[in-house]
């Protein structure tokens, strides 16, 4: 790989329901070399950076060496600079910066590499997109605590881990300014957490704390989470006999989550870039 950057180079901001996230375009992997830690963190600080809850590198699958049916690849990273297997919302925005340049068409469905496989994304009439994210893997219970609180939680991987817990009030889950309590020896690796509370039939909402981020304003595979646990509790049997739809609600917007009859899950949702421009952090 190339040598560290010492000189500027483009980037853009994009998210989808206000997770956020810094582009680094790198089509050939000859601009940014092994993307270290150290530059992450300083790209997504709030202050001092560029601000996101990640960094998606947009480079050829190609040029990373992964044999996967898929000519672009989001090579994602957690806020703190830690390699992540997926990211719902970043997938979305990483196609819709595919889109606004012209590297994609829009008319039929796009796949995208991952460290969680090939994802495909489908452009929507409406303007969003729909990102099948494959099928859960449903782990078993654990236990997740803030403060003095305690409650069951559901693990449910959707390519990176989950424990979905519900709660009375969105509010019992306290600030989220430090990492909930939970079963280290469940996630050696850490997890995402979600606090799910209900809305109504088909309807939640949740907070989620996220491994290597903390609270974020939303969290694509956690929507993916949350509906299965809440189906699940709903009595559906997995895989369902038919599609089943829920309205997830996040702190930053409304994503629309379906379960199909072979298992896999649908993330649909808004996702666009909000500006572009250089730096040389």
């Amino acid at each position: 790989m190339s040598a560290p950057v010492t000189h500027s180079y483009p980037f853009a901001i994009g998210h989808g329901t206000e997770n956020d996230f810094v582009l680094l375009p790198d089509h050939d992997g000859a601009i940014h070399g092994d993307l270290s830690p150290q530059r992450v963190a300083a790209l997504c600080e709030r202050r001092a950076g560029l601000g996101g809850d990640g960094v998606i590198r947009v480079i050829r699958t190609a040029a990373l060496g992964f044999d996967q049916p898929a000519e672009w690849f989001m090579d994602y990273r957690n806020a703190d600079g830690s390699i992540a297997e997926m990211c719902g919302n970043g997938v979305r925005v990483f196609g819709r910066y595919l889109a606004d340049e012209g590297l994609v068409s829009t008319t039929e469905p796009v796949p995208v590499g991952t460290r969680d496989g090939v994802k495909v994304i489908t452009f929507d009439a409406d303007g969003e997109l729909t990102v099948d994210m494959g099928t859960p893997k449903i782990l078993g219970d654990s236990v997740v605590g803030v403060d003095d609180q305690k409650w069951p939680a559901l693990n449910v991987d959707m390519g990176n881990p989950h424990a979905v817990a519900f709660v009375d009030d969105l509010l019992d889950a306290g600030s989220l300014l430090s990492e909930p309590d939970y079963d280290r020896s469940v996630y050696p690796d850490g997890v995402n957490i979600e606090f799910v509370a209900r809305r109504g039939p088909g309807h939640v909402a949740f907070r989620v704390h996220e491994r290597g981020s903390g609270e974020t304003r939303s969290c694509g595979t956690g929507a993916c989470a949350v509906l299965v646990a809440a189906a699940l509790d709903d009595g559906v049997v997995a895989p369902p006999d038919e599609p089943v739809r829920y309205e997830v609600d996040v702190p930053g917007g409304r994503l629309q989550l379906t379960w199909l009859p072979d298992g896999h899950v649908l993330l649909g949702g808004p996702a666009v870039i909000v500006g572009r421009g250089t730096t040389d952090l």
